[in-house]
């Protein structure tokens, strides 16, 4: 009887061993909303979800979905509410004050580097701001920038901000929309998937936008001034999150090797994409008529102004414990930029 027994348990072990080893993989859905081909998600997204797969030895996959479960704007919420597992997205496209540190990596004069910004975004945010509190009900995985912004426009070159007047700019953000305000244009908020139909239609006469969002955007036809600003006219700031669950399903050494290549490696990798983007963009846009100047003096003044107000305000709005001017400055010397005075 007792053999027995011995052997029923050693069948009954032998049937259940392969069903906990299924049952303790874990597939991920990654949401992705820019175009499948857009350099970021082909550079960037894919590379990091095989690492992913690779680093667990094949216990955590993530499968990138061919079509986004929502919209732009909606991925945070995507992600804490468990209707995706991970998503990444524009902390700007998210039209309220949950992530109000990240204004840190938005404003003007950031970098013209995107790995360093990025790089030095995820460390002072997370650091000396409240990174993972202002992201509760995920798992941060990354932050990140983009390449500097520019201003482009179908109209003129923008020699003074009498020029700005009148001219209708979409932008990614409230901070950029008070720049734009501020120098006498009209912003006007939109995702990046909707600037074409605007811009081609005559609906807005420009774009606060990176190089590689001309090409990306095919947006080459429509636009026929840009201007540049050292270390940005503005940046846009970027999370990549999974349900906190759902993380919390992977066993912890898997955990620790997915935060390995992510973080500050994430800002390294996806850094290198966005320039290596900008770059193959400016190649091909040296044949396009597209004028590239910089900023002239009266409108970088003027930039110089909005911009010092709007940081000053956002460092008061922070809580007590926060130093918003302190991470500005700490952030700016990692990226190198000196502010015009």
């Amino acid at each position: 009887m007792k053999r027995l027994t011995q052997a029923g348990l050693l069948a009954i072990t032998t049937l259940l061993t392969p069903l906990a080893a299924q049952a303790a993989d874990v597939t991920l859905a990654l949401s992705s909303w820019l175009p499948p081909r857009h350099p970021i998600v082909v550079n960037a997204i894919k590379p990091w979800a095989k690492d992913v797969e690779q680093v667990t030895e094949g216990r955590v996959s993530i499968r990138v979905l061919g079509k986004p479960l929502g919209s732009p704007p909606a991925h945070f919420d995507m992600a804490r509410d468990g209707v995706a597992d991970i998503t990444y997205g524009l902390h700007s496209f998210t039209q309220d004050d949950r992530f109000k540190g990240s204004l840190l990596g938005q404003f003007s004069f950031i970098g013209d580097d995107a790995v360093t910004s990025s790089k030095a975004f995820w460390t002072v945010y997370t650091e000396d701001l409240n990174a993972r509190e202002e992201h509760e009900g995920t798992h941060l995985l990354g932050l990140f920038t983009h390449g500097p912004g520019l201003l482009h426009n179908n109209k003129h070159r923008l020699e003074t901000p009498a020029d700005v007047e009148g001219l209708k700019i979409r932008v990614p953000s409230s901070y950029v929309g008070t720049l734009v305000d501020d120098l006498g244009g009209t912003s006007l908020f939109m995702s990046s998937t909707e600037v074409y139909e605007k811009l081609s239609r005559g609906v807005i006469d420009g774009v606060a936008f990176t190089y590689e969002a001309l090409t990306a955007f095919n947006l080459a036809d429509d636009v026929k001034y840009s201007m540049t600003v050292p270390g940005g006219v503005y940046n846009t700031t970027w999370f990549l999150v999974v349900n906190e669950d759902q993380w919390n399903s992977i066993s912890p050494e898997d955990r620790a090797a997915i935060d390995a290549i992510s973080g500050l490696a994430f800002a390294e990798r996806v850094g290198q994409a966005w320039n290596d983007a900008d770059a193959a963009a400016r190649e091909e846009l040296a044949d396009s008529d597209i004028e590239f100047y910089p900023a002239p003096e009266p409108v970088l003044t003027a930039l110089q102004a909005s911009a010092r107000r709007q940081e000053e305000t956002w460092a008061e709005s922070l809580p007590e414990d926060e130093d918003g001017l302190a991470a500005l400055t700490r952030l700016r010397a990692m990226t190198g930029v000196t502010v015009p005075q």
